[in-house]
Parts: C-alpha cells; structure tokens; sequence
C-alpha cells in the first residue's frame, strides 16, 4: 500500500533529492524487507530509467509499480522521450476543432502510455481533470486541460481512451478538484469553500467521465472542502474518499493519496498520523510518506490496535493485486515486461507533439519581423534559470537570436534587482527581443517572476525598444500583456516551453531563408 519516492537515476552520488530519495540500500530494504509495493521516479534520461526500472523490479518479489509524473508525456520528466506542450494546448485548440483536439488528447495518451512501458513504468500519473477556472491558480495552470466541465472531460477521456491501448495505468487527479485554488497544496493547505451544488457543477462531472471512461486510479487533493468536511482535508476525509469517491460516484479502482511529504499535510499532521487517516478514508495506496519506515508501523499498530480493521486492509491489497495483474500479465506468477528503450520517439510521435504545439500557437501583430542589424538585444526572464532543463546554449530561444546577431542576456529571481537596473540601463540598444518563460509550477510558484517581466516590458515600451514579445507558458500571462502592447509589435504565444515548442514559435518572428 506504500509507493516511496526514488532517483531516476543510477547510481547514489546522483541522488538530487537526498530528503525524499533513497541510496540504493535503503530502497532495497524498503521494498525487500518492509514489503513497499511501488515506486515513484524522477530524474534522468529515459534510456537510463529502463535500467533503473529493471533494478528496482529485481528487489521485489512481487512485481512493482512504477509510477511517475508524466502530465505532458514520459519526455516531460526524463529526456530523450516525446515532451508534450502541456493539456492546456489541447483545450485551446479544442476550441477551434473538436473533433482534432480529442485526436490529439487520444494520440497523446497512446504515446505517453507507450514510451512509459518502454522504459519500465506501468503506472501513468496522468491525466490532471481538475477544471482551472482560477486563472490565479500557481499550480495546476496549464497542467489542466481547460477551463470548462466540459472540455475537460471529453479531452481527459480521450487521454484515457489512448493510454488503455497499453497494459498501464492511468490516474484522475486531484480529487475533487483543485482547479479554483489559489495556493499551492504543495506548500500550504488550501480551502475550496464552493456549495455541494456547486462543487457538482464544476469539479465533479470530469471525474465522473473519467471513471465511466475506466480510469485505474483516482488521486486525492490535499484540499480542504468544508461544505463536505470541515475538519479534514480531501487526502484525509471519509466523507470525500469513501462516501463520495466510492459510494457515490461508484469508483472500484485504486485511490491513491496526492504527496504526503507536501506541506499542506505534512505540515499539519504527522509522518505517522497522516498515513493512517488517509487509510481509515479509504485510501488504498499512500504515496510518498514522509518516513516510509515508521509510517508502515504506524499502519500496522493500527491494525493491531484494532483502530483499522484487517478487512479494510485486505480490500485495498486485493485492488492493487487486480492492479498489478494487469500490468504484469494474468499469470500467477506476475513478471515484469523487460523496457526496450528504443520504441521511444517515434516520427508519428514526435510529429504529433509538433502539431500540437503549431496548432495551439497564438499569433499577434505583424510578422514576420524584418531581419535587423545595430544593437540588438535577446532579453530571456525565467523563473530559475539553473533549474531550468529546456534552456541551454543550444535552446532554441537562444541559438536562433544568437545566430542572427542578438546579445544574450538572462533574468531569474537570482538576479538583483540593482544589478539588473544597471545591466539594462548600461546596454545602449534599439531593439529588443523579449522572451518570457513563466507557467505554474509546483513548489515554485512564478508569482513573483510576473512583475520583474511586467517592469521590463514597460520599461522598452516607453523606450521604444520593444522588437517583439514572444510567451512560453501560462495564457493568463498573455491576457495581462496583450492589452498593453501596440499592434504593430508581434507577439507569439506557446503552451510549451520545451526546444521544439520554441523552435516552432520563433521560425514565425524569423522564418528560415
């Protein structure tokens, strides 16, 4: 019933997270000795998780499931596979043409399923059918396909439809929804103060099509909802997980908890307390204890106890055992599929994830834009610029400008606010290339990056400087600035950030000669 985090990566001097990840010996402990049943990976490239994922699986004597974040395709957290704009680019184009907006969110669980298994995981943390109609929202953001009940359910079903080709499962988060929030569950707790009627309106109906459409899993939302539990939150609630989630809505598949290290439990309940309410809740898989060791005693002391019934255990054993059977095959004797790493990256593949991105691209004023020479400046703001995996040298947002004579220069939230005074003041330019990264981001919310982007664009405005603004991310950020902008300066917007979403947005302002 416990699924612990793990490095993606091989080896233990990799370990990027030494709080939640494990060396290599405790992790086998873990799972050989304790008797944890899943794994959740981060890190690495996808060639190397294969290898990863077959290390873990010898530890076990009953098969794993390996699980892992993959909202926007297996590329999104290990590299080398296909990264997908984010679902918010589906729904976007889902407004223009139906019909291929759910061939896109069909196609982009199919491959997402695909390259999962082809690298070891079975168990796809996709797709997000929470409804972000809180445009405030720091965390689910683009992660959500739209902004409606009803785009969001059509295109998460889709999603579903496409991943079940494959022997993996799938998972509806965050129940009940966290899409009109504004705070970030992974730092404190949130509050949804919506009426049942409401609450039936909005969240809801996207979990009720996902679980019609077959979806395995269903994840709790660190959420507190005092219309259905006052006292406790989502994770935590028998109201929300058994009576609602189970009962009413008729949900046989597996519950899984959100994080249990994120703040908003975490920091109100115990490393022990919080895994033993969730599963008086209902849930059967706890996801990320805080200490996996002492959490698995706390469970079981329950049970002696008699606080937690050996019945109540059993049902959800016997749900992840139906789990496992149909990732590992309905033999006996469950055997792990070996990953073959070289599926990954198919042409359809990466071809669809292009189109996606060409189809939901938005585009303003005149372009393209005449090639320049003088000073030329490429101004680049993201959020943190060394935790940044889609900005390098060779990134098209900075290769492409740099081969046509602009001067690079970078601003995160390391960069003082004095010296980025006097590094602009100091360049005399005349024109100046604004690019902006900024979307939800879990853990690192980009509140604070919004006004350092807002005072530049300003300040080339009333200069004259502004030669164009091209936005990776977040639309809500295009709605503060497009307002402000004069029609006569482009502005392309992209849902992705990645090389490949910047490659096609920027060959609209620079076309190839």
């Amino acid at each position: 019933m416990f699924v612990v985090r793990a490095s993606g990566y091989l080896f233990d001097h990799q370990i990027q997270y030494p709080e939640w990840e494990p060396p290599r010996a405790k992790l086998q402990h873990w799972i050989q000795d304790l008797g944890v049943g899943g794994v959740i990976l981060l890190g690495g490239s996808a060639g190397e998780l294969a290898l990863r994922s077959q290390q873990l699986q010898s530890f076990a004597t009953i098969p794993l499931l390996i699980a892992a974040d993959i909202e926007e395709g297996v590329g999104q957290r290990f590299s080398g596979a296909i990264w997908f704009p984010p679902p918010m680019a589906i729904g976007a184009i889902y407004r223009k043409d139906v019909a291929r907006a759910l061939h896109y969110a069909q196609e982009m669980g199919a491959i997402t399923a695909s390259e999962a298994l082809a690298i070891g995981i079975n168990w796809v943390l996709a797709p997000v059918v929470d409804v972000n109609n809180n445009p405030l929202n720091p965390v689910i953001n683009v992660r959500a396909f739209g902004e409606t009940p009803e785009e969001v359910s059509q295109l998460a079903s889709a999603f579903i439809r496409g991943a079940q080709r494959f022997p993996v499962l799938t998972t509806a988060k965050h129940f009940p929804g966290h899409g009109d929030t504004a705070v970030d569950s992974h730092l404190d707790l949130p509050v949804l103060p919506h009426s049942p009627a409401r609450l039936g309106e909005i969240e809801l109906p996207p979990f009720a099509s996902a679980i019609a459409s077959g979806v395995d899993a269903v994840m709790s939302a660190h959420l507190l909802i005092p219309a259905w539990d006052i006292e406790r939150p989502a994770t935590l609630s028998y109201p929300i997980l058994t009576s609602l989630l189970r009962q009413e809505l008729g949900f046989e598949g597996l519950i899984v908890t959100d994080a249990l290290v994120m703040g908003a439990i975490a920091n109100r309940y115990g490393a022990s307390e919080a895994p033993v309410l969730a599963v008086e809740a209902g849930a059967d898989i706890l996801l990320m204890p805080v200490d996996p060791a002492g959490a698995i005693q706390a469970v079981c002391d329950a049970v002696t106890e008699g606080r937690i019934s050996e019945a109540r255990i059993r049902a959800s054993v016997e749900r992840i055992w139906k789990a496992k059977r149909k990732v590992q095959g309905s033999r006996g004797d469950l055997v792990s599929p070996i990953p073959n790493p070289l599926q990954l990256a198919s042409p359809h593949a990466l071809n669809t994830s292009a189109n996606i991105s060409r189809d939901s691209l938005l585009v303003h004023g005149q372009v393209p834009l005449p090639r320049s020479t003088g000073n030329l400046r490429n101004l680049i703001v993201v959020d943190d610029v060394l935790n940044c995996k889609f900005l390098g040298k060779l990134a098209p947002a900075v290769a492409l400008p740099k081969s046509l004579g602009y001067q690079l220069q970078l601003v995160d939230h390391h960069t003082p606010t004095v010296a980025l005074s006097e590094a602009i003041a100091s360049i005399s330019t005349t024109q100046t290339l604004l690019q902006l990264f900024i979307r939800g981001n879990p853990f690192r919310g980009s509140a604070g990056l919004t006004p350092v982007a807002e005072d530049l664009f300003k300040r080339l405005l009333k200069n004259a400087e502004l030669q164009a603004l091209v936005i990776y991310g977040s639309p809500y950020i295009l709605e503060q600035f497009l307002p402000h902008l004069p029609p006569d300066i482009p502005c392309v917007f992209s849902y992705g950030q990645m090389s490949e979403a910047q490659a096609i947005a920027l060959e609209v302002l620079f076309p190839p000669q």
